[in-house]
């Protein structure tokens, strides 16, 4: 199989995608902005949001504020370039879908 049709897995699933592609345009965002946006369950952003930090390419910090748990998701460098890169091979993928066989 082509290296353009190789797909990074990890990034692909839809629901850490989405969360990978809202912290690639606001660099941080707190687990009730996430929820809102991808509209995810707290469960599988939660689960998702392990599986992206686990990998490195979001980090998590959890802390109180007035008594409040509070988390925020930040894209680490490394998340950034594998969103990028996930981006360019998707349109990769356009262009060989696109292309017109030679006759």
């Amino acid at each position: 199989m082509p290296d353009d049709l190789d797909l990074d897995r990890l990034v692909h699933e839809p629901g850490r995608l989405a969360i990978l592609t809202v912290l690639s345009s606001v660099g941080n965002a707190d687990f009730t902005f996430l929820l809102q946006v991808t509209g995810l369950t707290k469960g599988n952003l939660s689960s998702h949001l392990s599986k992206l930090e686990d990998a490195g390419l979001l980090a998590i910090d959890k802390r109180f504020v007035h008594k409040k748990s509070h988390t925020t998701a930040t894209l680490t460098a490394l998340g950034r370039r594998r969103i990028a890169a996930h981006w360019d091979q998707l349109d990769r993928l356009k262009a060989l879908a696109t292309r017109r066989p030679a006759t």
